[in-house]
């Protein structure tokens, strides 16, 4: 056995450095390491030898790539090379669109932790509908606030917080809890910046999927994230042009949904729903579960394992399910054989909380725009030190304008809402992501927003398959979890 290290990622001005002092005149590309591995399936020689003859002839090389991707298909070549991305000065409504994209790795300037200043991102769309003033005294206002609530919340944490307040190492946290609950009052135009790491298959999907969304930031964003990359790697990134199919999709959707529902029923949807509702689970999960470990674990057919799981007596079930958890600890993920089974969930989550959820991208999540009539979440910090009337005063201004803006601009106007404020979201994920949602969100670090969400998410899915979720909860809890869970034999 050999394990040779064919490339790690460094820092691309350390790279361009090192090129001009050294003099190479070879085009330093991760594309000789995707053609390599291309030929892997159909050369006798090592791999090495293939990067070797790959990196002597660069140009060969990228014909390689166009011929495998684009013309035979084989496009998980292109995955072979990667980039890291800085991206700075984008809005947090685009970076919702950025962090769809399930295959890639974001890091995000949190307003949890950081104190944002007051730079905000002006939509073209805005200037173009003669809004600008308006747009800009809303957010001014917004801003303004946020500074004076975080200023009366960080006293209030430290007071009553006050045993965590006597150890200084504890100084960050406390000032980050006052932080995450002033930044509700602040607008999905606010800007920020993330981390992203990417291959260049993802890479050319997300340059078209931006392109076609119909937000001029995200054309910026597209243009730019491809003049960026188009030199290092041009062989693996050949269509980067929105297709119909992305352009029109979604707004033919929207038409023919204006066509379907009634006027009446548009009226209905005003009435009250719970944020946390499930929709759909796999029938009989535990039994599923159980003949999946079964199958795992012997050389039977599932039919057979099915069949057995269903005759199982409660007691033998449960044991079942104790040796497959009987070793877990809180780090540890669940069995993969707790994919079978599902949890279909409509969820009403604020912008603050959405912006959690949306990195658990293993799940299926499909949102509806940010909609005012859903209401907004108040953090009840803010309750608390008697500051609810002016917060709801700045939601009350902001959505006065949104609904000016969306007069002229119904794409855009949605900058000028709030963290606060609500939309809908369908999230599907299957029981082993359940665990993992749980061991991070429900833990009593989480933000509270999305630990409620999570808390209350698990409370429903116990119901219908509280053995295969019998160890599901935050990290902080799971020691107290499992010692009840085995002294019930």
């Amino acid at each position: 056995m050999k394990i040779l290290l064919a490339g790690y990622n460094i820092d691309y001005e350390l790279l361009r450095e090192l090129k001009e002092k050294s003099g190479i005149s070879e085009d330093l590309t991760p594309e000789t390491i995707s053609a390599a591995y291309a030929r892997i399936s159909r050369s006798p020689k090592p791999v090495d030898e293939l990067r070797l003859v790959a990196r002597a002839e660069v140009e060969k090389a990228r014909q390689s790539n166009r011929n495998i991707v684009f013309e035979m298909g084989h496009s998980s070549i292109a995955e072979h090379a990667v980039f890291n991305i800085d991206v700075l000065g984008v809005s947090r409504l685009l970076v919702e669109e950025i962090e769809k994209f399930r295959l890639c790795s974001f890091t995000e300037k949190s307003q949890r932790y950081v104190l944002f200043d007051k730079d905000f991102i002006l939509p073209d769309e805005i200037g173009q509908a003669g809004l600008t003033s308006l747009f800009a005294e809303t957010i001014a206002a917004q801003n303004d606030y946020y500074q004076q609530l975080y200023q009366q919340l960080r006293p209030f944490v430290f007071e009553q917080n006050k045993e965590l307040a006597n150890d200084p190492a504890n100084k960050s946290i406390l000032e980050g809890w006052a932080k995450e609950d002033a930044r509700y009052v602040i607008s999905l135009a606010t800007q920020t910046q993330l981390g992203m790491t990417i291959n260049a298959r993802n890479l050319e999907l997300m340059l078209r999927r931006l392109a076609a969304l119909p937000l001029a930031e995200a054309h910026e964003y597209s243009e730019k994230l491809y003049d960026a990359t188009k030199d290092i790697a041009p062989s693996l990134i050949r269509y980067t042009r929105a297709t119909d199919y992305d352009k029109l999709t979604r707004k033919n959707l929207g038409q023919k949904a204006g066509l379907i529902f009634p006027h009446a029923a548009r009226i209905n949807k005003q009435k009250k729903q719970s944020d946390v509702n499930l929709l759909h689970a796999t029938a009989d999960a535990d039994t599923i579960i159980a003949a999946a470990l079964l199958f795992s674990a012997s050389d039977n057919d599932y039919a057979r394992c099915l069949k057995l799981a269903k005759k199982l007596p409660p007691k033998e079930k449960r044991s079942l399910f104790h040796t497959a958890f009987a070793l877990m600890q809180p780090h540890d993920a669940a069995l993969r054989e707790l994919e079978n089974v599902d949890l279909h969930f409509e969820l009403i989550v604020s912008s603050s909380c959405f912006a959690q959820l949306k990195r658990h991208r293993m799940a299926t999540i499909i949102t509806q725009d940010y909609d005012p009539t859903l209401g907004v979440t108040v953090p009840p910090s803010v309750r608390k030190i008697g500051q609810q009337k002016k917060f709801l005063e700045i939601i009350r201004q902001s959505e006065k304008a949104y609904e000016q803006i969306r007069k002229k601009s119904s794409l855009a106007a949605a900058y000028v809402l709030t963290n606060a404020h609500r939309k809908r979201a369908l999230m599907k994920l299957n029981a082993r992501e359940m665990y993992h949602l749980s061991r991070l969100r429900a833990d009593s670090h989480a933000q509270w927003d999305i630990r409620k969400l999570t808390e209350d998410m698990l409370k429903e899915a116990k119901k219908i398959m509280p053995l295969t979720l019998a160890l599901a909860c935050g990290k902080d809890a799971f020691a107290a979890l499992y010692q009840k869970t085995f002294a019930r034999g």
